[in-house]
């Protein structure tokens, strides 16, 4: 299997998909001639041309009106927006709209879309370009969202978005299209759903999702020095999201600590901790443990923005509190 980077794997499954079916349409700003902001399009409009790779006025609202008019009427868009923080401007269109056709028209309607978007801290852009705000898609019924950290699992869950019948918000942690790792030739699907443990351990869980993946790693490997044994989940999707498998590890290891790059307030981590603590309590040997950003806005600082994603160290700290008869330190909001 060769080794490709996460943005190449996402640009070689949009590829495959608009050759293999004609109603696949990529929409949004700069996609075309232009290549994309972070040259996530390259190539696509020399080779499908400007009815189908569809550059657009800087209007979120208008683009992602377009796209659910589009896929209710038989077309199947992908809807680039550049940053996630600008999924503020398509609320109405996304939640109101997209998320409530097949509920509203008795599945008469769908919306199959997928909205893609580039999230996360890195670059030093600031507090209006840095946000990870897929928490709030997650709360919204008739949507799927889907947040891989990985090549392969990225080109297997654009495919599988782009073959739903509903609306699937695609994010993207911008500061992985650089990473590398094995993709398969051909056709490779991932299903929307369910997660992949990246790691076997029997002493902890660590539920980690997009970056946050990679960092777990580190901290099993700091902690396997030590003779702890963690293992690591990558949800790969956020909603629906894979209980199950979450609930099965901690019910072998009895701890449980859940990672995320964004703030923990009100969060995807606030929902995976209360879902243990619900499922696993009998077999659970500390309390359920989070990580997160602070809960503050990004800063524009290259040295305080580094301190916003919790690290491999803050992690492996976070897993030998749940082997102490300490109190738990209360989570970062």
């Amino acid at each position: 299997m060769r080794e490709i980077t996460f943005k190449s794997a996402v640009l070689e499954t949009i590829v495959r998909e608009m050759r293999r079916d004609p109603r696949v349409l990529l929409i949004g700003e700069d996609v075309g001639a232009a290549g994309g902001v972070f040259r996530q399009t390259e190539g696509l409009f020399a080779e499908f041309g400007p009815e189908r790779v569809i550059d657009t006025p800087i209007s979120e609202p208008a683009i992602v009106g377009l796209a659910v008019g589009a896929a209710m009427a038989g077309s199947r868009p992908i809807v680039e927006i550049m940053f996630g923080d600008f999924v503020t401007l398509v609320m109405d269109q996304l939640v109101n709209q997209a998320a409530k056709t097949r509920y509203m028209s008795a599945g008469q309607y769908t919306v199959p879309m997928v909205l893609r978007t580039a999230v996360g801290v890195g670059g030093v852009l600031g507090p209006q370009h840095s946000q990870s705000l897929y928490a709030w898609l997650c709360h919204v019924p008739g949507l799927k969202v889907v947040f891989p950290s990985s090549p392969g699992d990225a080109a297997g869950l654009f495919a599988s978005a782009l073959r739903d019948e509903d609306p699937v918000v695609f994010f993207e942690d911008r500061m992985l299209y650089n990473a590398k790792g094995p993709v398969p030739e051909g056709e490779h699907l991932v299903p929307i759903g369910k997660a992949v443990v990246r790691r076997n351990g029997r002493d902890a869980t660590l539920v980690a999702i997009g970056r946050m993946v990679e960092e777990a790693l580190r901290a099993a490997a700091l902690l396997a020095a030590e003779g702890i044994d963690v293992e690591v989940i990558d949800l790969r999707s956020l909603l629906p999201w894979d209980v199950e498998t979450v609930v099965g590890s901690v019910q072998k290891t009895g701890r449980a600590v859940v990672l995320d790059a964004a703030t923990c307030a009100f969060g995807v981590s606030g929902e995976i901790a209360a879902t243990i603590a619900a499922e696993a309590f009998d077999w659970l040997d500390a309390p359920v443990q989070r990580l997160g950003a602070p809960f503050a806005p990004v800063p524009a600082s290259r040295v305080l923005e580094s301190l916003i994603v919790p690290s491999a160290v803050d992690i492996a700290s976070a897993v030998r509190r749940s082997f102490r008869d300490l109190p738990e330190e209360e989570p970062q909001p």
